[in-house]
């Protein structure tokens, strides 16, 4: 994501009631709703940030050094106990660690082309080391819930998804235990996962179409059209009860679409329309988004719903927090507006 203001990179957390900015000079913390910094890390105890993830709203965030002037190796992820501010751990790699991952009993580590899962946060030891295809994104989503532990990433054949059970990453038939989805023609750029581990959402390189499919069964459960022309997608996000999905791309437009009532979604104005008394293909019979809306200035950003509410907030690099309400017939209203970066220490 494109450096502006300083952030490097923004994250929910795992139920997307806080986010956090890895930035040139250093981290900050904060609530959605209401918008509030909830805490900082500063630039002379961390340097240059250029990943942070959240566990929770528990006091542990694991870092990745980045940027102009980083105090640790990207080769290093550090984690930080906010409550004793002070680092707790260090877990050091032979290359770059794209990203990281964190449930409340796993952090799982994204090296360039393997995944290395460790026990966490008590007494960490490493459980498995897959080896993956060459993942320069470091896509990789992990399941929140508690009774599930699925983990998916990009597959070793192009526009496949492998899906594993980290319950079973030491079993001798581990293979087994995989399931891989064949999801996109293209290069897979983009997977998300819902809050019960039953769905992940993908995205290719192409950027016009997303496809959620069943993680047990690989079906497809439906297949929505964001736009005609190709796109960067910046982010999906289920909601919390997995009844909608929003994404955001370069387009400047956040795109909501219905999940569990596809009815509501919209249909091209073409379909019923032929041509030379032919069909014009699965374009027109895609499902178009139920509502969208669009950023004013275009910037890059991360979207996710707000708890069990039909509002959807997109939070961008330009420091800007933009909030949306939309209902089942489509409208969509902006609800608030905010510079997050310009909130001070009196509103911890």
């Amino acid at each position: 994501m494109p450096v502006s203001k300083g952030i490097l990179k923004i994250r929910f957390n795992q139920d997307h009631g806080c986010f956090i900015c890895a930035m040139e000079s250093g981290v900050q913390v904060y609530n959605v709703e209401p918008l509030a910094e909830k805490g900082r890390i500063d630039f002379d105890l961390v340097g240059g940030v250029g990943c942070a993830e959240m566990l929770g709203r528990s006091n542990l965030i694991a870092l990745i050094g980045g940027g102009q002037a980083p105090k640790f190796p990207d080769r290093n992820v550090m984690i930080w106990d906010d409550k004793k501010r002070k680092f707790v751990y260090e877990f050091g790699f032979p290359s770059r660690v794209v990203t990281v991952r964190m449930r409340r009993d796993k952090l799982v580590v994204i090296l360039m082309s393997e995944i290395h899962v460790f026990s966490f946060p008590d007494n960490p030891e490493q459980l498995a080391s897959i080896a993956t295809a060459p993942n320069p994104r470091g896509l990789c989503e992990v399941c929140s819930s508690v009774d599930c532990q699925l983990m998916a990433f990009p597959g070793s054949q192009k526009g496949t998804v492998q899906i594993v059970d980290l319950l079973s990453t030491k079993a001798p038939d581990r293979a087994a235990t995989e399931i891989i989805c064949h999801v996109h023609q293209h290069v897979v750029s983009f997977i998300s996962m819902n809050q019960s581990g039953t769905l992940v959402a993908t995205c290719s390189t192409k950027g016009t179409l997303i496809r959620i499919h069943n993680t047990q069964t690989r079906n497809l459960v439906a297949e929505f059209r964001r736009g005609a022309d190709s796109a960067n997608i910046y982010c999906l996000n289920f909601s919390l009860d997995s009844a909608f999905l929003c994404c955001s791309s370069d387009k400047g437009t956040v795109h909501i679409f219905a999940v569990k009532e596809q009815s509501l979604n919209k249909k091209s104005s073409l379909a019923q329309v032929s041509l030379l008394g032919m069909t014009m293909g699965p374009y027109v019979d895609s499902q178009w988004g139920l509502a969208q809306f669009s950023l004013p200035n275009e910037s890059p950003c991360v979207c996710a719903f707000i708890g069990d509410k039909k509002s959807v907030v997109a939070i961008c690099t330009d420091g800007t927090l933009h909030k949306y309400g939309f209902t089942t017939e489509g409208n969509s209203t902006r609800e608030s507006y905010d510079v997050f970066l310009n909130i001070g220490d009196d509103q911890m």
